[in-house]
């Protein structure tokens, strides 16, 4: 009679038990494969895609997390996604795997991966496709096809560690299906192999759909007259211990790349050729009888990189070579010529299927962090701007401890949400460069003192007679930049600069003094009802302080003066149903303590904090947009803050989009409160 299979934990203890009981490793050489130049074509191998990236070993040890690359070299700060991945994990583990940078279409990209320093550089992902040592037990001598099993029960089923698919399946159709979607090749790995450190294996197979070499920097030219920091890298490798000139390659890289290649190698710069023998690397060819003059710079032969190219000729030579990446996961005495070693062919797999495993489902793009949480003063480019961010580690919310950096990372998240609302308006600066406790100013003149880029909007001020301009946002890069200034909430007037004196919107601010928080709420909830009455629709979000902002859309059809008295008009009517503990007395002594119903809101250049702000207040807390039926008592403006606003956008998307539909009838909307209301 046929048994049935073990439950999953019953057959994982058993695999653990083929494992040896030791302690915590506390270094592992990884396994290496053999480049080959076709797929196996033979029962017991499996095969897997080769990820282009860093190739990470992970180690977990009572909460202790370490991340090391191939020559040992720590990623726990530079890819620090990952370690808080597999700090959350849990276990007591060491798993091999390759950190890489996914594209827009899911696919490995090295030049991103190398450009990486935080969630906005590429969708960062740690494949995990071994594992090692699981909570005492040493799984080295385990056969792999058992190891995957273990794997693929414990690993984390969502997040950015994610297990390597196997294929079970012939090569050749992987290999060219991973051809055909512009992958780095595949791998293919002996079922029964055991894990060996440090050993480059026949039992583990890597075949490239692109030829790829790892080279030794020896030095760098620059032709005269270029504005080129380089011309090209003269690279070569070690053969018997002399450092051998290769090839020279000057494609590949930006002017941007150059530059931070010539910073690494400042160190190294050397007076004396470090080659066994002196590159031709300025002769004249064929193709350039006349090469311009050139100046080389020789630096010790200590970097490496890789390159992609057509072909290798017998003797070593390199055809078409292209720059990839620096490589500083490898040491250069590991650099050695890779060679394809014949061997038989393969077969494989069917097409959408696999694709659809290799890669996974499309997945939503979602924006992570803009600044990564170690570099004090960073660089990122934004719409095509170079933005320089500096002091990020300086608390802003002394309380709580979030930083400047905190608040750049929510605006660069919510900029998509946010920029409906702001885009192409003039800005009223109110600066916070020490955080919510230290001093504090109103800067609405930017003349001369924004970046070129940054648009403005000219107005005179009488004060001093002067022609002045405001800051307008027009993009992420300059509510960044406004930001950037230390600037914690954003304030734009309700009006474009392409139709100054048309509002976008009209707003009643509910402004408590020593109202309860639900007679706030009382108040939003009869304005809704007039509102209702009148046949006006209307959206209403928390200000992040005290209070309520209701928006009214107006399209631009109508003058500040218009959106003011339709403002007031309300604020009777408000105030009518509420008079004992509301007031639209603009002198505060009159108000006697009662919530000010602010339609004043309403003149030209009015700003009030916009959609999805942040606010300079304790626990840091948002603009936040709401659906009526949550304005009833229990809601609380500390409901919503930096820490939790993103999850509610992403999950709720924008539910403020109606304020900026076609705008009400306003004429209809006043004749219906005349019939309502009596004119009152």
């Amino acid at each position: 009679m046929k048994t049935k299979d073990p439950k999953p934990d019953t057959k994982i203890e058993a695999l653990l038990k083929k494992g040896t009981k030791t302690n915590f490793p506390e270094d592992i050489k990884p396994m290496l494969a053999t480049l080959v130049d076709k797929p196996v074509e033979e029962p017991g191998w499996m095969y897997e895609v080769k990820w282009d990236g860093f190739r990470s070993l992970g180690y977990i040890n009572n909460g202790v997390v370490d991340i090391r690359s191939r020559n040992n070299k720590s990623f726990n700060e530079k890819f620090y996604p990952v370690f808080d991945a597999l700090k959350q994990w849990g276990l007591n583990v060491v798993v091999d795997g390759e950190v890489v940078v996914l594209n827009e279409k899911g696919v490995p990209d090295f030049s991103d991966l190398q450009n990486w320093r935080s969630e906005a550089d590429g969708r960062l992902v740690y494949y995990l496709f071994d594992i090692l040592w699981l909570e005492g037990t040493d799984l080295m001598k385990v056969p792999l096809k058992e190891r995957r099993e273990i794997l693929q029960a414990v690993a984390p089923k969502e997040g950015i560690l994610k297990v390597s698919e196997n294929f079970d399946a012939t090569g050749s159709e992987f290999f060219a299906l991973a051809d055909k979607m512009g992958l780095e090749g595949i791998m293919a790995k002996k079922e029964t192999s055991l894990y060996s450190p440090d050993l480059r294996s026949k039992e583990w197979l890597k075949i490239k759909t692109e030829k790829h070499q790892e080279l030794i920097i020896g030095g760098y030219t620059c032709n005269e007259g270029s504005p080129k920091p380089f011309s090209a890298l003269l690279l070569g490798w070690f053969q018997s211990g002399a450092f051998h000139h290769v090839t020279p390659v000057g494609t590949g890289f930006t002017v941007k790349h150059q530059k931070e290649i010539i910073e690494k190698l400042k160190p190294f710069v050397i007076p004396d050729c470090p080659f066994v023998h002196v590159p031709a690397f300025n002769k004249p060819s064929r193709f350039r009888p006349n090469p311009p003059k050139a100046e080389v710079t020789w630096v010790k032969p200590e970097i490496v990189c890789e390159i992609s190219y057509r072909e290798m000729t017998k003797d070593g030579g390199i055809r078409h070579p292209s720059f990839r990446g620096l490589r500083e996961d490898k040491n250069a005495k590991d650099v050695v010529r890779e060679k394809p070693v014949p061997v038989t062919e393969v077969v494989n797999e069917e097409n959408t299927l696999v694709k659809k495993k290799v890669l996974g489902a499309p997945t939503k793009k979602e924006r992570q962090s803009l600044l990564n949480p170690t570099e004090e003063s960073q660089v990122k480019n934004v719409c095509g701007h170079d933005l320089k961010f500096t002091n990020l580690g300086k608390v802003y919310w002394p309380k709580e401890g979030y930083t400047k950096r905190d608040m750049l990372n929510y605006y660069y998240q919510v900029a998509p949400f946010m920029l409906p609302y702001v885009k192409d308006k003039p800005q009223t600066l109110n600066r916070y460069p020490n955080g919510i406790d230290g001093k504090t100013f109103y800067q609405k003149d930017v003349k001369g003192k924004a970046p070129e880029w940054v648009e403005t909007f000219p107005y005179h001020s009488y004060t001093d007679g002067r022609d002045k301009e405001f800051a307008v946002i027009t993009d992420e890069a300059s509510l960044l930049y406004v930001a950037g200034l230390g600037c914690i909430e954003i304030n734009p007037w309700s009006s474009k600069t392409a139709t100054p004196d048309n509002p976008d919107w009209c707003i009643i601010d509910l402004d408590p003094d020593k109202n309860t928080f639900e007679q706030v709420i009382e108040t939003a909830c009869v304005t809704k009802q007039i509102l209702d009455a009148i046949e006006v629709p209307a959206y209403c979000k928390t200000s992040g302080s005290t209070g309520l902002h209701i928006y009214i859309p107006f399209g631009a059809k109508y003058d500040y003066e218009d959106s003011k008295e339709f403002g007031r008009a309300l604020a009777k009517l408000i105030h009518g149903q509420l008079p004992d503990y509301t007031s639209i007395e603009r002198k505060v002594s009159d108000r006697k303590g009662k919530m000010y119903i602010d339609f004043l809101q309403n003149r030209p250049q009015a700003t009030v904090a916009g959609p999805y702000s942040l606010r300079p207040k304790p626990f840091a807390p948002v603009s936040m947009p709401l659906h009526w039926e949550e304005i009833k008592p229990g809601l609380q403006i500390k409901n919503f803050t930096i820490k939790n606003a993103m999850a509610r956008v992403k999950e709720q998307g924008d539910i403020f989009t109606g304020v900026l539909g076609e705008g009400i009838d306003l004429q209809k909307a006043l004749k219906n409160v005349e019939s309502m209301f009596g004119g009152k």
